[in-house]
């Protein structure tokens, strides 16, 4: 993967409002904000294709970025993205700038792995169903993984793993199990395949219902 999503050039916004956010993007330019670690926020502006081309990469989203804002290098995290409704545009990024000593709150893929291996998939008929596709963790910037991995090669029928059972990086923390343990949300489950007798025993009691209330 080229480094070079994870460094972008920036400029100085002065001219604000909605009007010059339009012409911005007709010049193929994205209107941003930076903000965050006790500083004043930064009106920013980005070459859109630049943008548009780093976002279509996982580990853009939870990648510390380094933005060159006219010569000088600012480290942060991709907040927010704003899209237009249906044409491939960007309309707007928000920026958390990032201090080194100060831990990030932040959202980071879940990867399932061993899907196809695991036993109850495999040879059991099973499927796994997905529940969340991101968790919120909170660590030091340079603890920051790009993604977690779920391992289901050992998961068994019917079994449901939850944030508690994901193995962390070291140095990262679950912002939702630090709630309470009624906070401890499922994560995937492997379920039984939904099997023709079962679908027969439904569709006769269906068949049994009607007969019973046409009899009436």
């Amino acid at each position: 993967m080229s480094e070079a999503i994870f460094n972008l050039d920036a400029e100085i916004r002065t001219d604000l409002g909605k009007g010059a956010s339009r012409r911005l993007r007709r010049a193929d330019k994205v209107p941003a904000i930076l903000y965050g670690a006790g500083k004043e926020p930064v009106s920013l502006t980005l070459d859109h294709n630049k943008v548009n081309q780093a976002q279509d990469f996982e580990a853009f989203y939870s990648h510390v970025l380094t933005l060159n804002i006219e010569g000088k290098k600012v480290e942060a995290l991709v907040k927010d993205i704003q899209r237009h409704p249906y044409k491939p545009k960007l309309t707007h990024l928000d920026f958390l700038r990032v201090d080194a000593k100060q831990a990030v709150t932040t959202h980071v893929p879940l990867h399932f792995i061993n899907e196809e291996k695991a036993k109850a998939i495999k040879l059991e008929g099973g499927h796994a169903e997905h529940h969340m596709a991101d968790v919120e963790i909170q660590c030091l910037p340079h603890d920051l993984p790009e993604y977690i991995e779920v391992d289901l090669l050992n998961v068994e029928m019917g079994q449901t793993l939850h944030l508690s059972d994901l193995v962390l990086p070291k140095g990262t923390s679950l912002t939702e199990l630090a709630k309470g343990e009624d906070h401890d949300l499922a994560v995937v489950t492997i379920k039984a395949a939904k099997g023709p007798a079962v679908e027969d025993e439904e569709t006769a009691a269906d068949d049994g219902e009607e007969e019973a209330k046409t009899e009436e």
